[in-house]
């Protein structure tokens, strides 16, 4: 079911074949096919790791959104960098990237954040992420609260938005019988420069 098996691989393209990936996956994954672990680390170095949902697959990018003033979001803008990891249980496959993150704040996050749902968008309001809460009350008072102020067209949030993550490291991994599984790095130096692939140990 690879088609890992050896190089050449069409176009040599890597993040267009997590593109196709992904689709073969929405066609089998139960729920979101596109949640991914988002890792970050902080001004210490220490690690931090969360899932979130992948939205778009750019022709050199992936972008996903949340709120700017997280501990996720101060963590990306802190260090300039990411690492995440798309598994699908049912394809037996694995996706891992890195590379350099930069903020996606235009007409782009606006159209994504408009074709949410009310609740979801009365939400990003709402919730201060990653603060204390005294209570789910708390968060559903200010939830109404901000429905009362917006109604049913709440603008995005000068806070929340999108990062894109652009990528120089994208490995492919997919199950083969005896442990014996097929796994490719492509590797740059860089955002725009060209990709190297090579085939690793499983």
């Amino acid at each position: 079911m690879s088609e890992l098996r050896e190089p050449p691989f069409a176009g040599n393209d890597p993040v267009a074949l997590v593109g196709e990936w992904l689709d073969a996956a929405m066609e089998t994954e139960p729920n979101d096919a596109n949640a991914m672990a988002l890792a970050s680390v902080d001004a210490d170095g220490l690690p931090n790791v969360r899932m979130l949902l992948l939205k778009d697959i750019e022709a050199d990018a992936f972008v996903f959104y949340t709120n700017y003033e997280s501990v996720k979001a101060e963590e990306l803008f802190g260090a300039g960098k990411a690492a995440f990891v798309l598994h699908w249980k049912t394809l037996r496959r694995q996706v891992r990237v890195r590379g350099a993150v930069e903020r996606e704040d235009g007409a782009q996050a606006d159209a994504y954040y408009a074709s949410r749902s009310l609740g979801s968008r009365l939400g990003a309001w709402a919730s201060e992420q990653s603060r204390p809460l005294g209570s789910r009350a708390e968060l559903e008072a200010r939830a109404e609260a901000m429905r009362e102020r917006f109604g049913e067209n709440p603008p995005r949030p000068p806070h929340w938005g999108g990062f894109r993550l652009r990528p120089v490291e994208i490995e492919f991994w997919a199950d083969g019988a005896f442990r014996l599984h097929d796994r490719f790095r492509w590797s740059r130096t860089a955002p725009g420069q060209a990709w190297k692939v090579q085939r690793l140990n499983p």
